[in-house]
């Protein structure tokens, strides 16, 4: 795929909305990287997602209603199951139509987001979450909802760019030595290996808090459009999960979550509730002064210098990703009904 070209859709994991914006017995319209859907919650609590075209007329399903786990189009009245098979049409005295279905489409509820696979093959593996977390339950917290004027590719080189840190947040340029790795097609990781410098009171401060320790900001990013961070001493356990999307007008739609291995014991929600606003702290500290910049930039890496060597590998892991294929073509072949 060509780097931050809108008609380049990777395939992967998607987020489609915070849980609980998703309420049980309510349709949503939904425009999922080019693609109409309709979201629902089921009487069971389980969210589903198809096709948002009614396979009749064509009219958008999220006009209809929640009925159990299926879904009733709002024009004639047709009844899709949970697993989007025609259950029922009631101009022909409630007869299902085995031949009619619209497409369903994967989805898997993690750490608070509703997530939607994109792609042809079968989901490889559960939503993105950085290695550190994989195998804990967490908690997790609803940081922000944001917009940028550019490509989700170009909003998570924000992370990695070494040079930005120094001009835009003022961190001395030997805090950070990243060094970057490509450990599957989908799955690019980046990681600090400098240790706190000693170059003011702050960040001798911060050297002690570490010790001998390197200073640790760790990144795994999954297929071009979440980026899941770790940073903080070893005892911390400080981790954001950025998780973008592209609209329609080539921009990036995202939400910014804090996350935590769940504690033990009477306490462990409140701890995790102090790492969870620690973690949100240092995601804000970081978005300041970097908005203007994703709202007006052209991103084109026409002159690079040796400094620029994580962006470039960024560049080649993403336009090296599988395609998610005819993602984009939202209206599957109409069925006629019988006389």
């Amino acid at each position: 795929m060509a780097f931050a070209d809108p008609a380049s859709i990777a395939e992967g994991w998607y987020w489609a909305a915070p849980s609980r914006d998703v309420r049980r017995g309510r349709v949503y319209a939904l425009d999922m990287l080019g693609r109409k859907l309709a979201l629902y919650r089921g009487a069971g609590g389980v969210a589903r997602c198809v096709d948002a075209y009614c396979p009749h007329m064509g009219a958008h399903l999220a006009l209809g209603r929640v009925e159990g786990d299926s879904l009733r189009c709002f024009f004639h009245g047709w009844r899709f199951d949970g697993e989007g098979g025609c259950a029922e049409i009631p101009a022909l005295g409630g007869a299902a139509r085995a031949d009619v279905r619209i497409a369903r489409h994967t989805l898997a509820e993690r750490d608070g987001l509703i997530w939607i696979w994109v792609g042809d093959r079968a989901p490889a593996g559960e939503p993105p979450v950085h290695e550190a977390l994989k195998d804990f339950e967490r908690r997790s917290l609803l940081v922000s909802r944001w917009r940028k004027g550019c490509h989700p590719n170009v909003v998570l080189i924000n992370a990695i760019d070494e040079q930005h840190f120094k001009t835009v947040h003022n961190v001395p340029g030997n805090a950070l030595i990243l060094s970057t790795q490509s450990l599957t097609p989908t799955h690019f990781r980046v990681e600090n290996t400098a240790a706190p410098p000693r170059s003011s009171w702050l960040w001798r401060i911060v050297s002690r808090v570490y010790g001998k320790d390197k200073l640790c900001y760790e990144i795994d990013y999954f297929s071009g459009a979440t980026g899941c961070v770790r940073f903080g001493p070893r005892w911390a356990r400080l981790h954001l999960l950025f998780a973008t999307r592209m609209t329609e007008d080539g921009g990036a739609q995202g939400v910014t979550l804090a996350l935590t291995p769940k504690s033990k014991g009477v306490f462990g929600p409140l701890i995790d509730a102090l790492w969870l606003r620690v973690a949100a702290l240092g995601g804000a500290y970081f978005a300041v002064g970097d908005t203007k910049v994703f709202n007006s930039i052209r991103f084109d890496l026409q002159t690079p210098i040796p400094a620029d060597r994580t962006v470039r590998a960024y560049v080649r892991h993403v336009e090296g990703q599988p395609l998610a294929g005819a993602w984009r073509d939202d209206r599957a072949p109409l069925k006629a009904v019988a006389e």
